[in-house]
């Protein structure tokens, strides 16, 4: 008999001719998560778990889609997608002890509710910014074509989210890669407030898919036959001809964005109508009419996951509250790099800077063969500097690729192949064009090995710098943008042969590495260059010359304008400090130059405040304070953008004020 007060004909559930023991593998997969968060909300009242983003009415999407999915597949969920953890089914206890930030759980305590990736599992979750989490299924997604693995992976977002830049990115980009991805959007009424009238203005999310070429489909996302049926169906299309789909989930969020937010901004009559179609009611009651369950086993469900729910929220319960060392904090900050040292052979070439770093690229190449190359106009056309030009003849196109105008997307892209075991480099086709891609750099890549102990095994190439006229949004050295961010690795070499060793180890570290080229170094400095595979470690300044007098510290072209200054000065004993890289910094070697010179200038080519010199100044002021003869001196450019015609930008730089700063060190 069809239970009291449950009209489950608001939704139209089809004959799919499935075996009933699917049916009811679907009922209790969505049970499962509805008990739970029944579960969370009393334990959120009681302030046993600190915040909560309910799912409650969603469950069919979460439950259909895992189900239609293969176990080895990826899913990247969102904070309402409980049902995709408990379908893969991670132990209760390890999820309760995530929500409590106890050890069983999977970010040490560092991250909260589903912000946690397992690759146990095939789960990647989300990061509050949401949108970058697109760009890492596209990575995903293109590892395993690349790895000829007929495989597909899911993401989800919400309505709101495909109003971020990163949406309209990720599917611009797997559409011209043919990647096999599903672009799963709950559309569910609400981006907390907001409801979709002032989030787009198509009528459908789903239209949005006909402007990225690629198929899109709505679906009734209370409906769990459909969900899984229907995603089943594009699933296995998608696993033989790779190609992106977008999938619109017609839903409701029937509690607040989080549970402190509340559900007062949403009409009486509107929450009534989804009340009404609720997925797990309506299922039941069609499961019933149909003889398929009944009550006496739909009690043994509840009474089962219920017991379930209790004996591991005890297990979560008697955990002892983590405790970490300050040691292990910072260990945890970095994949743990084991430096191998390949050693220069005798056989040089003279060579330019922008020679040096080709030649580290291909070798690279050669020495991991599934090392992939992105960025705008890298292929064909060689990149703007040539610097690959080369490299898709000898590499071929999957492995040097073109990308859309889209850094954002393509960084998240690049953690998407790390996260698949695939290493990967992106250009920047300007330093500057990286403010386009800086979430995914230091909200994703930075932050991914502390968080969940997934490495981010990307470099991102940085040509940069003033002294070649491209004025405001062509030449700024922003290395300091990142030197800030825990989790990043900057270098940022002066001379061919350093440029070349210092790339090769960029490629042998798992960690992110942002790898700075001068623009104004490429064609202007030789070097004899070794020409075997050879790797120089990071954290280690290099003495350009060796003095007692004054330590100057400097690193890319304000390595050389030192240089050249100091030809002014034939009889000064000067320490010239080379940083070669800023993160990690060799800061003990210029502690111990300035204890021995007991003066030291630091020039970098950054504007100074915030700079790389003034962080140096302050920790030299700190560590050697009783053996300085003088002020610390900073020289750094001028406070204003970077202009573009000579001689304002020769005003600019510091390279003409060296002299000036020096002669008041040493004479002080």
């Amino acid at each position: 008999m069809k239970p009291a007060n449950t009209d489950f004909s608001s939704i139209n559930y089809q004959n799919t001719n499935l075996p009933n023991s699917t049916l009811l593998k679907l009922y209790r997969g969505m049970l499962k998560p509805r008990l739970i968060e029944e579960k969370m909300l009393i334990l959120l009242r009681q302030g046993k778990v600190s915040k909560w983003f309910s799912g409650i009415g969603q469950e069919a999407i979460s439950i259909g889609v895992t189900m239609a999915m293969q176990e080895d597949e990826y899913i990247l969920p969102m904070h309402r997608n409980l049902g995709v953890f408990t379908a893969r089914e991670i132990p209760l206890y390890r999820l309760f002890s995530q929500w409590q930030g106890k050890a069983n759980g999977f970010t040490k305590g560092r991250d909260r509710s589903f912000h946690f990736g397992t690759q146990e599992y095939k789960i990647v979750g989300m990061i509050s910014h949401l949108g970058p989490q697109l760009g890492v299924a596209d990575g995903i997604a293109l590892a395993h074509k690349l790895k000829n693995e007929n495989k597909l992976t899911a993401v989800f977002t919400g309505e709101g989210g495909t109003s971020e830049g990163d949406f309209h990115e990720a599917l611009n980009i797997a559409s011209v890669w043919d990647l096999p991805v599903l672009f799963c959007v709950e559309n569910n009424g609400y981006g907390l407030s907001t409801p979709t009238t002032e989030q787009y203005r198509c009528k459908n999310i789903m239209d949005r898919g006909i402007g990225y070429g690629m198929e899109a489909y709505q679906i009734d996302g209370n409906n769990i036959l459909e969900v899984f049926t229907k995603v089943s169906e594009i699933a296995e299309s998608v696993r033989e001809n790779p190609r992106p789909v977008l999938l619109e989930f017609i839903t409701f969020r029937m509690r607040g964005h989080e549970e402190a937010s509340g559900t007062k901004y949403v009409p009486e009559d509107l929450m009534k109508e989804w009340a009404a179609k609720d997925p797990l009611s309506n299922f039941k009651a069609f499961l019933i009419e149909n003889n398929i369950l009944s009550e006496e086993v739909n009690k043994g469900y509840i009474k089962d996951i219920k017991a379930e729910i209790n004996e591991n929220l005890q297990l979560a319960f008697d955990e002892e509250v983590i405790v970490s060392s300050e040691s292990e904090e910072l260990n945890d900050v970095y994949q743990k790099f084991e430096y191998q040292h390949f050693e220069e052979n005798k056989e040089v070439e003279n060579i330019r800077f922008i020679d040096a770093i080709a030649e580290g690229l291909k070798q690279s190449m050669q020495q991991h063969d599934d090392l992939v190359l992105m960025g705008q106009d890298i292929a064909d056309y060689g990149g703007v500097f040539k610097i690959t030009e080369n490299s898709l003849a000898d590499f071929g196109k999957d492995r040097v690729r073109n990308t859309p105008i889209c850094e954002s997307g393509i960084v998240a892209a690049a953690m998407g192949l790390s996260i698949k075991g695939i290493k990967s480099m992106v250009e920047m086709q300007f330093a500057d064009f990286v403010s386009s891609g800086f979430n995914p750099v230091v909200n994703y890549l930075a932050k991914v090995h502390y968080r969940w102990n997934q490495q981010a095994d990307v470099v991102i190439r940085m040509p940069c710098g003033a002294g070649v006229g491209a004025g405001p949004f062509h030449s700024q050295t922003n290395e300091a943008w990142f030197t800030k961010t825990p989790g990043l690795k900057v270098v940022y070499p002066a001379f061919p042969k350093d440029a070349k060793g210092l790339l090769n180890t960029a490629f042998n570290d798992p960690n992110p590495v942002l790898f700075f080229e001068h623009k104004a170094l490429y064609r202007s400095i030789r070097q004899e260059v070794p020409t075997n595979y050879y790797t120089i470690p990071f954290g280690k300044a290099a003495f350009i010359q060796e003095g007692h007098e004054v330590t100057i510290v400097a690193y890319g072209a304000a390595v050389h304008w030192a240089m050249e200054a100091l030809l002014e000065f034939p009889d000064l004993s000067v320490d010239l400090i080379d940083l070669r890289t800023l993160q990690p910094l060799d800061i003990d070697t210029v502690f111990t130059s300035v204890k021995k010179t007991g003066r030291v200038l630091i020039i970098n080519e950054d504007s100074i405040f915030g700079s790389i010199a003034s962080d140096i100044a302050a920790q030299v002021a700190e560590e050697c304070f009783e053996y300085l003869d003088a002020p610390i001196k900073r020289l750094g450019s001028m406070e204003t953008p970077i202009p573009f015609t000579q001689n304002l930008e020769n005003q600019y730089l510091p390279k003409n004020r060296i002299n000036e700063k020096l002669k008041e060190l040493i004479t002080y």
